[in-house]
């Protein structure tokens, strides 16, 4: 019944972006390492953030349907 999402696109773009700041990681400017390590941090917190709001989402979608069984 429930068909699961193609990230395939998504998942290549992430090894993409992972694989080239692997490379910048060994850039000789130090401002472009540490821009590696900024960029990590950033979408670390992105993807914490998208999973609580997805959490969040689901706790309100229960909610909803609960109360909708309710009238």
């Amino acid at each position: 019944m429930f068909i699961k999402d193609d990230n395939t696109y998504n998942d290549i773009r992430e090894k993409s972006l992972l694989q080239w700041l692997n490379e910048m990681e060994q850039h000789e400017d130090i401002a472009v390492r540490g821009g590696v390590k900024l960029c990590r941090e950033y979408m670390q917190y992105l993807a914490d953030k998208n999973e609580k709001l997805q959490e969040e989402n689901e706790l309100k979608n229960r909610y909803l349907k609960k109360m909708s069984k309710r009238k």
